[in-house]
């Protein structure tokens, strides 16, 4: 198995997804994962954009087994193959014009005027295509350089590739390439190819939809597990209703005959739940010590710190929001949102309500979330905490939502409680 991704600066997610299945069919079969740069786009294949490529294989797992392959590295083997093409008939030169005006000549590939290409495809089933439908192409350049679909088999066959599993609009290629397998009397691979990734209408997913692009999943918050758990279940199952697998347990499930025909739909929502779902993997120490980096709270014991972690981990859906969900904890200079207040403060009555509140509350002595709730609870009279609840909330904390009122509450302290619902009933109760 290989991934041969041809680097430009930012690896989408459409390419990592056939990255990963590579990866996996190798570690479930037993096989080997080969990295190789297609990097003879050499106004885009920079060192910059190669060393893109290689941190986001290192941040998803996705190790290999062997030296990178550079395609660069071996243009006079491509070329070789090309004379060993036109020696055998496969292959002829010939005057081409380009679309700038300039001719040159070029090399071209000679496909078989008569017969049927077909093959087993691993995901699509069996495929077909008369030859005389498919014309002659180019397989080196008027300057003297490889096209894409020689320097690919060539490498292919170099790199002793037995399984080839990469996204649809190769399909065409696939075709080809047989030919050109088939012409060299090299064992043709297995190929599977993998339906595209597409948005809630149906396109083809991409920047306008949201993130496209590894490293914009990374800035963001995700984990990388995560999004390798999303991604290979965008067209592979396990065949139950498991969604959060281990590592071990892709690679011991993941088959490529169950890998979906139909375009998979991606659903940023799904994906975030996934991502709280592997934060609340993380062990209670390593997720304390990241909200102590975010939140600087201090003269909190460890005591509080350990409280606070069991509300705000099962909550949390990216780490990067833990700044700005906490921040009511670290400042009395905490951001209000408006839309919250208008809603739960600028109404009549609520004023009087926080007021009243912080005369209730100055008298408990036992300031816990039980006892906060069960007093807040007896003023509801069975009729709904929601008229105390909510302003509440917004007052102390300048949001609309987060964890638990009352356990909010005693993570701020009493006077911190009294001192928040007063400033807010003056400043934005009518």
């Amino acid at each position: 198995m290989r991934f041969a991704p041809s680097p430009t600066g930012k690896v989408h997610i459409g390419n990592i997804r056939a990255a990963i299945y590579n990866w996996l069919f190798a570690r479930h079969t037993g096989g080997k994962f080969l990295l190789r740069v297609e990097d003879t786009d050499l106004e885009r294949s920079t060192p910059e954009a190669i060393k893109v490529l290689f941190e986001c294989m290192e941040w998803l797992g996705l190790d290999y087994d062997e030296e990178v392959f550079y395609q660069t590295k071996n243009v006079n083997r491509h070329l070789a193959v090309v004379e060993q093409l036109i020696a055998s008939g496969h292959a002829y030169k010939c005057e081409k014009t380009s679309r700038d005006g300039k001719t040159g000549t070029v090399v071209m590939f000679k496909m078989p005027k008569e017969g049927v290409i077909e093959y087993d495809d691993i995901v699509k089933g069996h495929m077909a295509k008369k030859a005389e439908d498919i014309q002659d192409f180019a397989i080196v350049r008027s300057d003297g350089s490889p096209i894409f679909h020689i320097a690919n088999v060539v490498d292919d066959i170099d790199q002793r590739i037995t399984h080839i599993i990469r996204g649809d609009d190769h399909v065409e290629n696939t075709f080809k390439h047989i030919c050109i397998f088939r012409a060299l009397g090299a064992p043709v691979p297995k190929y599977g190819h993998l339906s595209m990734i597409v948005n809630q209408q149906g396109k083809p997913y991409s920047k306008r939809d949201g993130a496209a692009f590894v490293g914009e999943y990374r800035e963001q918050g995700y984990l990388p597990e995560a999004l390798f758990n999303y991604l290979l279940l965008l067209g592979w199952n396990p065949g139950d209703d498991r969604e959060v697998l281990s590592r071990d347990e892709m690679v011991k499930l993941f088959e490529l005959e169950k890998v979906h025909v139909t375009a998979a739909m991606f659903d940023p929502k799904k994906l975030a739940w996934m991502n709280g779902e592997y934060i609340k993997k993380i062990p209670q120490a390593e997720f304390k010590a990241l909200l102590k980096e975010k939140v600087k709270v201090e003269g909190e014991g460890e005591e509080w710190w350990d409280y606070l972690c069991a509300q705000v981990q099962p909550r949390t859906k990216f780490l990067n929001d833990l700044d700005t969900s906490c921040a009511y904890l670290a400042s009395e200079d905490y951001p209000f949102d408006e839309k919250a207040v208008a809603k739960r403060l600028q109404k009549d009555g609520v004023k009087a309500t926080l007021l009243d509140l912080v005369e209730r509350f100055a008298k408990v002595d036992d300031w816990t979330a039980p006892v906060l709730e069960e007093m807040v609870k007896g003023l509801s009279q069975g009729q709904g905490m929601g008229p105390w609840v909510h302003p509440i909330r917004v007052a102390v904390s300048g949001r609309g939502e987060g964890i638990g009122l009352f356990e909010m509450l005693q993570l701020l302290g009493r006077e911190k409680t009294l001192a928040r619902l007063k400033s807010a009933a003056e400043k934005y109760c009518p």
